[in-house]
């Protein structure tokens, strides 16, 4: 379970504002990657609350809706986004990394330490520390990790009231049989992404 042991650590060497980032969205066919940053108030936030915490994936949307909620009043949360277009125009990586200056920039003022899941440093104005599992470690990337996801689930329920028929409010883009059958019936929208092989093979039959 994730904790405060690296965000104690920085604070004792002297970062005093530690912040984690989280990515939802990379490997999804259709919509944006969204990135959250999150900084929490150790002093305040209480121990139960805490507890609850924990990576995304582990938790349902309910609970994952209702610790977002719990845990703002003592959280600077930002969010940021890279659309289905900027990952086509320059790769999912870059679009991730992209996404996670823009949460950063969205928390309104500058970590001394971004504790980062992953490990691929992203450019930020920072220090950055990279932890594989990063969301199952820190309480802070856990929390980050929980805003991305609700975020961008929210984003795709949008999304599929505009696109009907792709099922997005359910698979949340990812390439489910619901989806794959509502390409090949409704082809491909201007949220899909078109670099992605199995929307780039439909693609590639249309224009056949």
């Amino acid at each position: 379970m994730p904790d405060f042991s690296f965000e104690d650590r920085a604070h004792a060497a002297g970062r005093a504002v530690v912040c984690g980032i989280d990515e939802a969205g990379r490997g999804p066919w259709a919509g944006p990657v969204v990135a959250a940053a999150a900084v929490l108030d150790r002093a305040r936030i209480p121990a139960d609350l805490a507890a609850q915490l924990d990576d995304s994936k582990r938790l349902k949307a309910a609970k994952r809706e209702t610790l977002l909620e719990a845990i703002r009043p003592f959280a600077r949360i930002g969010i940021g986004e890279a659309s289905a277009a900027e990952i086509d125009a320059v790769n999912i990586l870059r679009a991730t990394f992209l996404a996670m200056e823009r949460a950063v920039a969205a928390l309104g003022l500058m970590p001394d330490l971004a504790l980062v899941d992953g490990n691929r440093p992203p450019p930020l104005p920072c220090l950055v520390e990279c932890l594989v599992g990063g969301d199952g470690r820190s309480l802070s990337i856990a929390a980050a990790s929980i805003a991305a996801k609700v975020t961008r689930d929210r984003q795709m329920a949008d999304l599929a009231a505009r696109h009907p028929g792709y099922g997005w409010e359910r698979n949340a883009g990812y390439g489910t049989a619901e989806h794959q059958a509502a390409l090949a019936a409704l082809g491909v929208t201007v949220e899909h992404r078109k670099s992605y092989a199995p929307v780039r093979k439909m693609l590639g039959a249309e224009s056949g």
